[in-house]
């Protein structure tokens, strides 16, 4: 399964022009757009115009898209050169801008790479629990994904000590390959460790979503080596590390989003 059938993408007769609508298995627990969604549909319209892989991304989220709200996503392609072009995509709805996604895309030939960031040592995934769903998220786009916690604490283990800022979650989403669109999606579960590393009941809504790609390779589950870095005023920054089983390094997504409680809800 390729991005746009997962998200819904829908063509339109411009080529740089590209509809979202926004239903149920596309929203988070909060009933809104899931940032990931947001920034994987923004990055799948900017590799089908450009017609090249995407580098880097970074998504701004402005505002909520609700059911039934339809996402107009336009690409722009502010400067090409040879191997990179520098470009981005803008999700309205109406007249109200919804997302912003500044990207980089291209490729070069290089004799040399490396990786040096390094897997943390975790049970395989058959071996972890599942993550149970909560009754807020039926329907939603946590359905569509398979957890297992590989260092991390169920729902029921919370409110609990603070944690040491570290959790780790093994996840796929059946049917849908390994690309830059399906790791936008996983890496907006930086919020998911907030809640752990401060003991409590609580996430976040994201201010923005930064995918930075390494290697991309076949893999049935991705681990996500979340690092909550700071919570301080309300808002928390944090950091996922993408791996593949055989441990190669996928890519890394990083967050700032605002803290919330559970019972706090932003207004409709």
């Amino acid at each position: 399964m390729d991005a746009a059938t997962f998200l819904g993408l829908e063509p339109t007769e411009d080529p740089r022009r590209w509809r979202l609508p926004v239903v149920t298995a596309v929203t988070s627990g909060m009933g809104a757009l899931f940032g990931g969604c947001a920034l994987a549909a923004g990055v799948d319209a900017l590799e089908r115009a450009t017609k090249r892989p995407l580098v880097w991304a970074t998504c701004q989220y402005l505002s909520f898209a609700r059911p039934p709200a339809v996402v107009d996503i336009e690409v722009v392609e502010a400067a090409i050169g040879h191997n990179v072009t520098q470009a981005r995509a803008v999700g309205r709805v109406d007249d109200e801008e919804i997302f912003t996604v500044n990207a980089a895309l291209g490729t070069r030939d290089f004799p040399a790479e490396g990786s040096w960031a390094e897997m943390p040592v975790v049970p395989r995934p058959d071996d972890c629990p599942v993550r149970n769903v909560q009754e807020r998220h039926r329907g939603s786009l946590i359905t569509r994904l398979e957890m297992r916690r590989a260092n991390a604490r169920d729902f029921d283990e919370l409110p609990g000590p603070p944690g040491d800022g570290r959790v780790a979650f093994w996840a796929r989403i059946p049917g849908f390959d390994v690309s830059a669109a399906n790791l936008s999606v996983l890496g907006d579960m930086v919020p998911a460790g907030i809640g752990q590393s401060l003991g409590m009941l609580a996430g976040g809504n994201s201010l923005d979503n930064t995918l930075r790609l390494a290697r991309l390779v076949p893999t049935e589950w991705i681990l996500l080596d979340i690092r909550i870095q700071a919570v301080h005023g309300g808002f928390g920054h944090g950091l996922v590390h993408m791996w593949a089983e055989d441990g190669t390094l996928l890519g890394t997504a990083s967050q700032s989003a605002i803290v919330r409680a559970w019972k706090e809800q932003p207004e409709r």
